[in-house]
């Protein structure tokens, strides 16, 4: 065999190798934007469970304290700017912080009726959120390690020639910017 069919064979195997590397990176690609897609979806799935559970819980909890129109208008306002569409996951974050923050006023009015706090309703109503926060709690963990991965791979080499290439763009995290969540708690005895 001559020195230029070696060339030509090992030219043609590197960009055999370059050609299967691309496609494979492309993929992963491909497949990291969906898993993205996807945990998002689940988190707005439980994001409108917990926008459909609050009218309910502002109803039980106006039977007790109807003098507290604020709170309840403040809570409307922080439900109707969650429930806006198109919001990307940082603004998205920032509407449902807002809304958390209504729903602790919301809370500490229904703190001062014992009777309230007693209600079978609302007990139950409260254990829904409950079960509704830890289930987005959960679905935020997934969709951010899944940015995480997407945006590692986007920014790293040589990755991200095949990223810049075919226009994959790093993903927003879903993040809770609230004082009181970061905050230590404070014990007593």
């Amino acid at each position: 065999m001559s020195t230029g069919v070696i060339v030509l064979i090992v030219l043609v195997v590197i960009v055999v190798i370059a050609l299967i590397w691309a496609v494979a990176t492309y993929n992963g690609f491909v497949r990291l934007r969906n898993l993205v897609q996807e945990a998002w979806r689940q988190i707005d799935v439980e994001l409108h469970r917990r926008h459909d559970l609050i009218p309910n819980l502002v109803e039980s909890v106006k039977g007790y304290a109807a003098h507290e129109r604020g709170v309840f208008d403040e809570v409307a306002r922080a439900r109707a700017a969650a429930i806006a569409p198109g919001a990307g996951p940082a603004e998205q974050a920032a509407q449902e912080n807002q809304l958390t923050q209504a729903l602790g006023r919301l809370f500490a009015v229904a703190e001062a009726y014992p009777v309230l706090r007693a209600s079978e309703n609302f007990q139950q109503l409260q254990a829904e959120l409950t079960n509704t926060e830890d289930r987005i709690a959960a679905g935020r963990r997934f969709y951010n390690a899944n940015v995480r991965q997407l945006n590692t791979k986007v920014e790293s080499f040589p990755s991200n020639v095949i990223a810049g290439a075919f226009h994959f763009e790093r993903a927003e995290y879903f993040e809770v910017d609230e004082p009181s969540v970061r905050a230590a708690p404070e014990v007593s005895f």
